[in-house]
């Protein structure tokens, strides 16, 4: 399969987009006194909503037509069903050896946490730990914006914005203990920072590993394997995460308007 250096570069583009969004949360920390937890919330349930549903309905789909070319429609639809649980498997053993350290993705109101000792050692260590285990985790995240994107740009903007989305907690995440234990702006940014970072390292990576392999065969694996990732991460962190910061039916109606905004996106390009 052959990519263009264009084409190279606008997945690059989105993935480093995606990935430095964490900055976007620095600043939310840094400059308003309190987090609007119910939009956040609701923000985060339309990531899930944008990506689970472009997951099962456009990229399993895709994946299954490339490796149906290839394998034939009964081997073709079994390997795109085996890579995609093999996607799940693979963030899920992520999830497992790097935990989040007293779960990143749980964000305080930065009034409180003024309120912990400042330079405490403890919130430093947390913020350090947190920035490690969301950019290991980033990583596959990465690879997914990357290939969606090489394989359809309108495909590859949905998910970009749906993770940038879910990058956003995670840099206030990274940030505000960084910040309180330190009272140093800058070198809180820059963890945040360099944790996103590791989303388009992580994508460029992947990709010339992958390159000299590259082909309709591979593309399918991979792009299966995307899917049962981004449904994992959806499922696993974006939902429990928007019920955290809000009503659990505030999550669902995002829920439903990310997949509801997908599908007419999708539809708009047929």
């Amino acid at each position: 399969m052959d990519v263009s250096t264009g084409s190279l570069l606008f997945a690059f583009g989105l993935t480093l987009f995606a990935g430095l969004s964490t900055g976007i949360g620095s600043a939310l920390a840094f400059y308003t006194k309190q987090t609007n937890k119910k939009f956040l919330c609701g923000a985060l349930g339309f990531s899930a909503g944008v990506m689970i549903y472009v997951s099962m309905i456009e990229i399993f789909v895709k994946a299954r037509d490339s490796l149906e070319v290839v394998y034939g429609t009964t081997r073709g639809y079994w390997i795109t069903t085996i890579a995609f649980f093999a996607g799940i498997a693979l963030i899920a053993i992520i999830d497992r050896v790097v935990p989040s350290a007293e779960n990143p993705h749980e964000m305080r109101d930065v009034k409180d946490i003024k309120r912990s000792k400042t330079h405490d050692p403890a919130l430093l260590r947390m913020g350090l730990f947190s920035a490690l285990a969301i950019a290991i985790h980033n990583f596959p995240e990465g690879l997914a914006t990357f290939i969606g994107a090489i394989q359809d740009p309108t495909l590859g903007i949905s998910i970009a914005v749906a993770i940038a989305i879910h990058n956003i907690p995670e840099g206030i995440a990274v940030s505000v203990p960084i910040y309180f234990a330190t009272g140093n702006r800058k070198k809180a940014f820059l963890y945040s920072f360099l944790s996103g970072l590791s989303e388009p390292i992580g994508a460029m990576l992947g990709y010339f590993l992958l390159m000299q392999f590259f082909s309709e065969a591979t593309f399918g694996i991979i792009f299966a394997g995307v899917a049962g990732i981004m449904v994992y991460i959806s499922l696993d962190e974006l939902l429990p995460t928007a019920e955290k910061y809000g009503e659990h039916h505030i999550a669902i109606y995002g829920l439903i308007g990310g997949m509801a905004v997908m599908a007419l996106s999708l539809l708009m390009f047929v």
